[in-house]
């Protein structure tokens, strides 16, 4: 994986920055995982398959899916345009803390 970010991820960070301005996101391009799918048979782009980690208090108050449905609605002309897979894992600052916590909690 080269740590340069092609149109596609640049596309999906800017958009989830604008849109749920978060603490954290990661992007991940995990299309070359991916590329011998039989869907993915013939389609010549590198950037199909995303992993995306993101925090952010716009996620406070709703489900998983719904912040789900949050990122798919604000990529749709990602989706459109080619991409194909999100893996997602949506956290607000207040669940990492949580998750801190209970981590040291157990190693203490």
């Amino acid at each position: 994986m080269s740590s340069e970010e092609g149109p596609v991820a640049t596309s999906i960070r800017s958009t989830l920055t604008e849109v749920l301005k978060p603490e954290a996101i990661e992007v991940i391009n995990d299309s070359a995982k991916h590329a011998h799918h039989s869907a993915m048979r013939g389609v010549t782009s590198k950037e199909t398959h995303f992993r995306v980690n993101v925090i952010s208090d716009a996620f406070q108050g709703k489900s998983t899916m719904q912040r789900h449905r949050m990122i798919y609605a604000a990529l749709k002309k990602e989706f459109d345009d080619g991409l194909h897979a999100l893996s997602l894992n949506t956290k607000t600052p207040e669940e990492i803390g949580k998750l801190k916590a209970a981590a040291a909690a157990e190693d203490a």
